[in-house]
């Protein structure tokens, strides 16, 4: 009895390491694979920054003279009119000047008088050689000098008046105040730099974007060209431009060279405020209703054990010389309205992976044109079409163990070698 349990306990020893053995080596030569789909659409090629809303005119309202403010007449967000009184400052020491400087007028008034009186009278005894020619010329000399007097009193109550003018204050241009620096009561000094009451937008119907572009991207900006932006604003809305100026003057800030660019906004409905952050796409390149490859896809590289039982391509398609022409997106020019521009686009090498419909995997050469870093264009194939599922990444216990690829993608097919989900 205890020989024949010893001998049953062997047998089922052997068996279940048999088992064992067999499992594994079906896990060791049995993978499941993580697919994307061949698609239709757009590829854009986009370079990005970030830079600031702001009015294409903005205008600093100051003060010529010192005083205080009595009087302000507009607050933030009003609307004024070219030549509008917008503020008032105290004119008490103003009108003292003025009359100050109307008594020094009388006072060279009376002094060239009583001169033009006494060149007179020296003309006469001159004449008579009764004075001296010294005599004669001291009373002319004075005579021209209050007479010089006369007009210095005339400018300074010319002047005296023009900065009593100065204690009203208008707007100089048709806009809405977007800022004011003062409040009734504070004393304004007015020295060798006007010190900044209002400032006032000319049309915030029309913006502008400073946007800052790094030194590797200017080389692609061009003025015109399109370009689409977000603000924080309205999450999800897409705001769109055109590059109106590319500045030279550069900056450089911790050892990264950048460029202005000024990119002209519609703004109609005032929707886009001055000051806002944008974060800014100008459109480099852009192909449509493109045939395109998941970036997975291509960064798939196949292990050891597919390249033994797998069918590789060795035909790469033909091209057109090496490079090709591709349609880009309209865009709206001074001198070309709504023409479409053209690019060209060199030609790359790219290898796909899929499982054939008998369960074999297999590989297709393509040449690929535009990518906008998640999909690629295929400008030449064969055997490749719109649907087709082609291999991105390994499955290994669950998780995905491509080359580079990320594996918490969603809205992907997956498979095995038992269920081709081939062309």
């Amino acid at each position: 009895m205890r020989k024949s349990v010893i001998i049953a306990t062997a047998v089922f020893a052997i068996a279940a390491v048999a088992v064992f053995f067999v499992v594994r080596g079906r896990g060791e030569t049995t993978e499941s694979y993580r697919f994307v789909e061949i698609s239709r659409g757009d590829i854009e090629s986009t370079v990005g920054a970030t830079g600031a809303l702001e009015a294409v005119r903005t205008v600093q309202v100051g003060t010529q003279v010192s005083g205080q403010i009595v009087e302000i007449l507009v607050d933030f967000n009003d609307r004024v009119r070219k030549g509008q009184l917008i503020a008032r400052l105290d004119r008490t020491l103003l009108l003292q000047a003025v009359r100050d400087a109307e008594a020094a007028l009388e006072r060279s008034r009376s002094e060239a008088e009583l001169r033009d009186y006494a060149l007179k009278q020296a003309t006469e005894l001159f004449a008579s050689r009764i004075i001296t020619e010294t005599e004669y010329r001291t009373a002319e000399f004075n005579a021209k000098s209050a007479a010089a007097a006369l007009s210095s009193a005339r400018a300074g109550i010319e002047r005296a008046r023009t900065n009593l003018s100065y204690a009203n204050i208008y707007s100089p241009v048709n806009g809405v105040v977007i800022a004011r620096n003062v409040d009734v009561g504070q004393t304004v000094a007015s020295s060798l730099s006007a010190p900044t009451l209002f400032v006032i937008a000319e049309d915030l119907g029309k913006l502008q974007i400073m946007a800052s572009v790094a030194e590797s991207d200017i080389g692609q900006i061009r003025e015109g060209m399109e370009t689409r932006f977000t603000v924080q604003a309205y999450p999800g809305q897409t705001f769109s431009g055109n590059v109106r100026q590319v500045r030279m003057q550069s900056a450089t800030q911790e050892n990264v060279v950048s460029y202005t660019v000024a990119v002209a906004v519609a703004n109609p409905d005032g929707k886009l405020l001055p000051g806002m952050t944008a974060t800014v796409s100008f459109l480099i390149d852009a192909v449509r209703n493109t045939l395109r490859i998941p970036n997975a896809a291509l960064r798939f590289r196949p292990s050891d054990a597919l390249l033994a039982r797998a069918v590789r391509d060795t035909l790469l398609p033909a091209d057109t010389g090496g490079r090709r022409t591709v349609p880009v997106v309209p865009r709206r020019t001074a001198s070309a309205p709504d023409t479409a521009t053209r690019a060209t686009t060199a030609f790359r090498r790219g290898e796909l992976w899929y499982i054939g419909p008998d369960g074999v995997p297999a590989s297709k050469l393509v040449r690929l044109g535009l990518t906008d870093g998640s999909f690629t264009q295929v400008v030449a194939a064969t055997g490749i079409a719109e649907g087709m599922q082609v291999i991105a990444g390994v499955l290994d216990g669950g998780a995905a163990t491509s080359n580079g690829t990320n594996p918490f993608q969603t809205n992907q097919r997956q498979g095995g070698p038992g269920r081709p989900p081939g062309p």
